[in-house]
């Protein structure tokens, strides 16, 4: 009966529109001494709230999280969108990662995931295996190891990108749990390493981020260098040796699942309409995003991804953008930036004016007008941060 009900289950949650859903025993976590290393090293960089040891500890154990856990749920939602033309070659257009692209994920995959499970507490009822069933639902919301689970769950293996890689599906896709109190048979065990010699998703990483793996076999990524966590997560300002690596990705990056082949042969653009382009994230332009005041930009975004990284922190990673197309089209809207309230958008697009004036140079096109924007703001400007990086633009 309880193999029927997790082959219903399966069926009901592909309904709900899910991809693929897999079913694991809950047990410690195999992952934990890695994390822990990679904790050492400080790969995390800013993202402190990972090293917490209550935090580490619920990783390690789902049962701090819900003592009466029987069985884990894992479901995957595929979120593939094709470029549109002519991006991301433009340096004049910014790139979003594939995922930001449409609505936030988190809202929708957590209320599908309740419906499975009161659907689930429905037809345990009714089959007499349970009065009611509990659980809970987390979809990158809480102090899980979801692509392990996935990984036990039979839903892919960890590529050298470290993305959860499915044979049939690739790597583009969310990943939602369901801890549930009711005992279910666990789905086929975890798919084998099919990377094989490839070096694609290395070799591609324009920062350097991905190390390859360790000597147990697991991928290991230095965040610190990741342009991911440098448009996202990272509060402060982008190293400076690191900001011509970005190019024009203004919000996260796609580049080490882009050249993976289980992507480049499986990946097919999702039919879920919530995780569609719009036009403020389909490649737009540069300049426009960067006019962005804090009304509109709360606006635009106030159901997107893009939210995360607030406006002083997008227009951070937009600065940068135009920096590296290094075009006199961008002189306008980086001077007005000067002005800017928020220092870490005047460090940027002074960062980005001096990448524009060592390519006109001073005696060249507009050269005069440039250098004297930023001596004038440098004349005015008290933070030290900002002031450094107005020098800095200039001496380059």
């Amino acid at each position: 009966m309880r193999t029927a009900l997790v082959r219903e289950l399966g069926q009901q949650a592909r309904d709900l529109g899910f991809s693929d859903v897999g079913i694991v025993a809950p047990r410690l976590s195999s992952h934990i001494p890695f994390f822990r290393d990679w904790l050492t090293k400080e790969h995390h960089g800013e993202m402190v709230y990972l090293a917490r040891e209550d935090s580490v500890a619920r990783r390690e154990d789902l049962r701090l999280t819900f003592g009466e856990i029987r069985t884990v749920v894992v479901v995957s939602h595929e979120y593939f969108q094709e470029d549109s033309p002519g991006m991301p070659e433009d340096p004049s257009r910014g790139v979003v990662a594939r995922y930001a692209r449409g609505e936030d994920y988190h809202d929708g995959m957590k209320g599908r995931l309740r419906d499975l499970l009161m659907w689930l507490g429905v037809e345990a009822r009714e089959r007499g295996l349970a009065d009611q069933v509990r659980g809970f639902a987390y979809v990158d919301t809480g102090p899980i190891l979801e692509r392990e689970l996935a990984q036990n769950a039979g839903l892919g293996w960890f590529g050298k990108n470290t993305m959860l890689i499915h044979p049939r599906r690739g790597s583009f896709f969310f990943l939602g749990v369901l801890l549930v109190d009711l005992d279910l048979p666990a789905s086929t065990p975890s798919q084998p390493d099919l990377c094989g010699s490839c070096r694609a998703c290395l070799d591609a990483c324009p920062t350097g981020a991905l190390l390859g793996r360790d000597d147990n076999g697991a991928p290991v990524l230095d965040a610190r260098r990741c342009i991911s966590y440098l448009t996202i997560e990272l509060k402060g300002p982008i190293p400076r040796e690191l900001r011509s690596d970005l190019g024009n990705r203004i919000f996260g990056c796609d580049i080490c699942q882009e050249v993976c082949p289980w992507n480049r042969k499986f990946a097919k653009p999702a039919t879920e309409p919530a995780y569609r382009a719009c036009s403020d994230t389909d490649g737009p332009a540069l300049v426009e995003l960067f006019g962005l005041s804090h009304e509109i930009f709360s606006s635009r975004f106030s159901g997107s991804p893009i939210k995360r990284a607030k406006r002083r922190g997008f227009l951070r990673n937009v600065a940068v953008a135009l920096g590296n197309w290094r075009h006199r089209d961008a002189v306008p809207a980086l001077t007005r930036a000067l002005d800017d309230p928020e220092p870490l958008v005047r460090g940027h697009a002074a960062w980005a004016l001096g990448e524009i004036l060592s390519r006109v140079g001073i005696p060249g096109d507009g050269g005069f007008e440039l250098a004297e924007a930023l001596l004038s703001r440098l004349n005015e400007e008290e933070d030290p941060w900002v002031r450094a990086e107005l020098e800095a633009a200039l001496r380059g």
